[in-house]
């Protein structure tokens, strides 16, 4: 075996780099987040709807998106698409269209089962008020679904964070493409790699840890009350 003759200098030279590198990707993070969030609530409402065409277009687009893995999806908008299109898209644009439509479908059915969710006598009030479906979506559905939904949807964005390491394979310059370059010009793999883990890990954890938070306390809210554990009756010797 081969000792391991560490160099963590050269990832401090890079460290400018791999911060720019950081940078596209949280953009391209917060980009798609802020988008799925929009268009998962049409989605999820087309999902339910009572016409069976809108259902079944929205039942095809999420299944397909939640059935085929992240790179393919990517590859193709990034190649298929402009050979049908012929339109060139930039790998940025690709990137967030493919991650945003990926996660869109996911985030749509927490939604659905957050609507689903919601009481049909609070519906049936919001109806009596003559408030009209979107206001009833508005101010009676969706808030109380994303307040139930907060966990799973701070689980899916944590796993679309993770997934941005895909987009380096289209030429776009976020962390992993950094590091994968830094790694390749100064052949210290190791280095580069653990340290693009560790920023990843450093991110993703501290919403890991608060995700976890949030589900104990709809776990307490739902319960009414903590665990309490009831005081053993004291054993009464000689007593028959």
């Amino acid at each position: 075996m081969t000792e391991q003759d560490f160099d963590w200098g050269a990832v401090a030279n890079a460290w400018p780099h791999l911060i720019s590198g950081l940078g596209v990707t949280l953009q391209i993070a917060a980009i798609t987040i802020v988008l799925s969030m929009i268009l998962a609530v049409p989605v999820a409402v087309a999902r339910m709807s009572t016409i069976e065409i809108v259902r079944w277009v929205a039942q095809i687009y999420i299944e397909i998106f939640r059935c085929t893995p992240m790179l393919v999806q990517l590859f193709w908008i990034y190649y298929a698409l402009p050979t049908l299109t012929g339109i060139t898209i930039p790998g940025f644009a690709s990137a967030v269209i493919a991650l945003t439509a990926n996660l869109t479908a996911f985030m749509a059915e927490a939604y659905r089962s957050g609507f689903q969710a919601v009481p049909v006598e609070q519906i049936e009030a919001g109806k009596m008020l003559r408030l009209n479906r979107f206001q009833q979506l508005r101010y009676i559905i969706v808030p109380q679904a994303l307040r139930q939904q907060i966990p799973v949807i701070l689980s899916l964005n944590i796993s679309m964070f993770k997934d941005t390491a895909l987009v380096s394979t289209i030429a776009v310059h976020d962390l992993m493409f950094q590091a994968n370059t830094a790694a390749t010009e100064t052949y210290r793999a190791l280095e580069f790699f653990t340290t693009a883990a560790a920023v990843y890990f450093c991110i993703a954890f501290p919403v890991s840890l608060f995700t976890s938070y949030l589900e104990r306390r709809g776990q307490l809210a739902r319960t009414g009350r903590a665990p309490v554990l009831k005081p053993r009756k004291p054993e009464l010797t000689g007593v028959k």
